[in-house]
């Protein structure tokens, strides 16, 4: 499961999740901040990456484009790091099938709150 973080989510969370998530990568790590969200979204699905957000542009993008990548966005607010990292460890088993099981291929989007 290779998961990016849009710069929107600490990159201090990868130290957080990386027992379960160990492909996940920040766009500031890849040297993708700051660059357009449609950027980021061909990054991600060139390289294969679902994105992890705080913002419904990404969403938007799937409505237009489709996916993948798929996009995990994440509703409940601006939080700590330690709560999203919380959130993502107690929901793994949700995470991964919506990522990987083919039941979910259709779905675009993971909302959660």
């Amino acid at each position: 499961m290779k998961l990016l973080f849009d710069q929107n989510i600490s990159f201090r969370i990868l130290n957080k999740i990386q027992t379960f998530y160990p492909n996940a990568h920040q766009v500031r790590e890849l040297q993708l901040e700051n660059k357009l969200d449609v950027e980021i979204w061909n990054f991600a699905k060139s390289e294969q990456f679902t994105i992890v957000t705080f913002d419904a542009d990404f969403f938007e993008i799937s409505n237009l484009k489709g996916h993948p990548p798929k996009i995990i966005w994440l509703r409940f607010g601006n939080t700590t790091t330690v709560n999203v990292a919380k959130v993502l460890l107690d929901k793994y088993q949700f995470i991964k099938d919506f990522i990987e099981n083919q039941e979910y291929s259709e779905l675009a989007c993971l909302e959660i709150d």
